[in-house]
């Protein structure tokens, strides 16, 4: 559909992009992009080697799970992506990986603490972390239910401010106002992880950044009173 080559050329381009960001093996992650007024977003095929996609190959989904363009079958985890999208207003991107260093917190179920400046660039807290799936709702619907634990752990908190979960025993989703700019947030929380690991590692009770230094580097890059940088690449 020639209305929706936009978002099957950025994501195509996303998706292109993972295996050279380090954050994924073999074929686990991928990239979706919404069209926000026409309810559709673009999607990795399920399985397909990231080297042989084209933007042709991007499956579009609507946001009631309806397939409404595409000759593969989409991800698996497209119903997490719908159900992201349905929930999160402002998010055009999302990107889940299985990238080493964060899913070791959600395998440990540990969220990763907010501990220095570079942390808090990219996210206004503590990266959270879902609860785990009950046996029901994995029989049910194992894929819209990581979706539905993602938006429950939000309930309280802005995802455009804290822009990624971890998923108990699972991995990592992120999200964005665009393609690159969430892959570039996927590429900075794995750093993060690392980080905060040998941290952990180095000092088992490390404390929080202090709560001023946080907020002076969070509001910086983000909201009305940000300076870092050049307007048009702050979002």
């Amino acid at each position: 559909m020639k209305k929706f080559t936009a978002i099957r050329e950025e994501c195509c381009e996303a998706n292109r992009a993972l295996p050279n960001t380090g954050l994924v093996d073999l074929t686990f992650g991928n990239v979706s992009v919404l069209d926000a007024a026409a309810g559709v977003f673009a999607i990795k095929p399920s399985g397909v080697a990231y080297a042989k996609l084209k933007p042709a190959d991007m499956v579009l989904v609507d946001l009631d799970g309806k397939i409404v363009a595409g000759q593969l079958r989409p991800s698996s985890d497209a119903p997490t992506h719908r159900i992201l999208f349905r929930a999160f207003s402002g998010v055009r991107s999302i990107v889940h990986t299985h990238s080493r260093h964060a899913v070791a917190f959600a395998q440990a179920a540990r969220e990763i603490p907010n501990l220095g400046t570079t942390h808090a660039d990219y996210f206004d807290g503590p990266v959270p972390l879902t609860r785990a799936l009950t046996p029901a709702e994995i029989a049910r619907d194992y894929e819209g239910e990581t979706g539905n634990v993602i938006v429950e752990r939000f309930r309280n908190l802005n995802p455009l401010d804290v822009p990624a979960a971890l998923v108990r025993h699972h991995g990592v989703f992120v999200w964005g106002i665009s393609a690159a700019k969430a892959l570039e947030t996927a590429q900075a929380l794995e750093a993060i992880a690392q980080m905060a690991l040998w941290t952990l590692q180095l000092r088992p009770a490390a404390p929080p950044i202090p709560t001023a230094l946080h907020k002076k580097h969070f509001r910086r890059k983000h909201g009305p009173a940000a300076y870092y940088g050049q307007k048009a690449n702050r979002l």
